[in-house]
């Protein structure tokens, strides 16, 4: 809509000294006066109005305040502490059948107005989705009352995604994000407060797009159970899962001067062996060293994979899968470009090239580094690098020689003096014992299941340790942003 030009003063002043009334009695003259008067101020505010919703319109942009880079099919991935899915899954192939899903996952900012992404990005067959919802979680698989809100897609309530594509939502109101006793724009209520996604899966899905490792505890339907995806009570659910099906971004509408980092990695970002349902993965300690400093003008992403390559596999599908998911270079497009509104990387990867999984030189994958890094800046997106830690000694089979300890700090030369990068941030600084060249011992033992760990994970003090290794001044300067 086009915003009315301003009433010129000029014309205040005619009018209000000029009257087209004859001999005008001194009353008249006043009621007149009293009109114009009234009349100008009246049109100034529906003009105010009118130029604030549509400075409100062109200052807030898209912005994606989740994400998890999918693989698949499922069950090709590396969860972490999965529940028996044999009961909700039967046949792997077949995927879910005429099953409804309750994905929670916890926005890093929130917004009033959001839409999300349904993905068969690494399906075989169509998949149908109807029932589709948003809600907000009072508990397990509970929503608070009057929370979930229909969601369409080009209007319509039912998709079919075919293999290979994904979908952004129609815009999404929420209603429990504009409660009548604080300003609008105020929500820093739900802050920690986690997402509902709840759709249904109409006849068979065959293969299913995932995320293996949420460590986050979601919620299925038995199959072939009717559509309960709308209904707010836990009843329905009664099969849980520590993945993200078929969900792979959430974008929030907020202030055009949003920032936001993007985490780019493996399973040492993807967050194994740390803590399930307490988000303690180093970009989540980050997000809250952000989140007091710079309030909710930064938001932090997460798009690790377990087992993730810079320089492998060579091809990946549906048909070809890989544990790790695609290689770096495969899912740069997807997993980066296609989201909304990054400003930064911070690229964390390489171990698992070296390892007996991928079994890379050191140029292999400093070329794909390299590589991957130009298509990045080319977008206009700023990339940290991030030194990789030791695995020297891994009890994991793949991980812990000698071959792989020295290739990996090899890369690390390269990420500490090459300036293809904005800046650099010693992971490697962090974690390592210099005395043994491992990790260091109270970062070994696990956090997720209390194991005894693998000496290539850190645990829950180790990922806090990485996420306090991060200069916020350096932050600052590449974000543009105020300490």
């Amino acid at each position: 809509m086009q915003t009315p030009p301003f009433l010129p003063l000029s014309l205040m002043n005619v009018s209000l000294d000029r009257s087209p009334c004859i001999n005008p009695s001194l009353s008249s003259i006043g009621a007149t006066k009293r009109f114009l008067v009234n009349f100008f101020f009246a049109f100034f505010a529906l003009n105010m109005s009118l130029t604030a919703n549509t400075f409100s319109a062109e200052y807030n942009k898209w912005v994606t305040t989740w994400t998890a880079s999918t693989q698949g099919p499922y069950p090709s991935g590396n969860p972490s502490a999965q529940p028996n899915q044999s009961f909700t899954f039967p046949k792997p192939q077949e995927g879910a059948r005429n099953q409804s899903f309750r994905m929670i996952i916890k926005p890093d900012v929130w917004g009033t107005t959001t839409r999300i992404r349904l993905t068969n990005s690494l399906g075989t067959q169509p998949v149908t989705f109807d029932h589709v919802y948003v809600g907000l979680q009072l508990s397990s698989a509970e929503l608070f009352q009057h929370s979930n809100q229909p969601v369409t897609f080009n209007r319509e309530k039912r998709i079919v995604l075919q293999p290979g594509q994904w979908m952004w939502s129609d815009p999404i109101e929420l209603p429990f994000a504009k409660p009548r006793n604080l300003k609008e724009e105020d929500n820093s209520f739900l802050e920690g407060r986690k997402m509902a996604v709840s759709f249904h899966i109409d006849g068979s899905s065959g293969p299913m797009t995932w995320h293996a490792k949420s460590l986050t505890t979601s919620y299925i339907s038995p199959p072939n159970s009717e559509a309960v995806s709308a209904q707010e009570s836990e009843q329905g659910f009664p099969f849980s899962t520590a993945s993200w099906f078929f969900l792979d971004a959430v974008d929030m509408m907020l202030p055009a001067s949003t920032k936001v980092i993007l985490c780019f990695g493996d399973s040492i970002t993807d967050g194994t062996a740390s803590t399930m349902n307490t988000d303690d993965r180093w970009p989540d300690v980050l997000s809250r060293r952000i989140r007091r400093q710079f309030g909710h003008s930064v938001v932090v992403l997460n798009a690790g994979i377990g087992g993730n390559q810079i320089a492998g596999p060579q091809e990946y599908s549906s048909l070809k899968p890989f544990t790790g998911g695609p290689s770096s270079s495969m899912r740069l497009e997807r997993d980066v470009l296609t989201l909304s509104s990054v400003s930064l990387v911070v690229w964390l990867e390489g171990i698992n090239d070296f390892s007996k999984n991928g079994n890379a030189s050191v140029d292999q994958v400093i070329y794909k580094l390299t590589e991957g890094v130009k298509r990045l800046k080319a977008a206009g997106i700023k990339v940290m690098g991030a030194t990789v830690g030791s695995a020297l000694n891994s009890t994991s089979a793949a991980h812990g020689s000698q071959e792989q300890d020295s290739k990996r700090r090899s890369l690390n030369d390269f990420i500490l003096s090459s300036p293809i990068f904005e800046g650099v941030v010693d992971f490697d600084l962090t974690t390592l014992d210099p005395q043994s060249g491992e990790m260091k011992a109270e970062f070994v033992p696990e956090s997720t299941m209390g194991g005894p760990g693998d000496k290539l994970h850190p645990n829950r003090v180790g990922y806090q340790s990485m996420g306090y290794s991060f200069d916020l001044k350096v932050l600052a300067n590449l974000l543009r942003l105020t300490l």
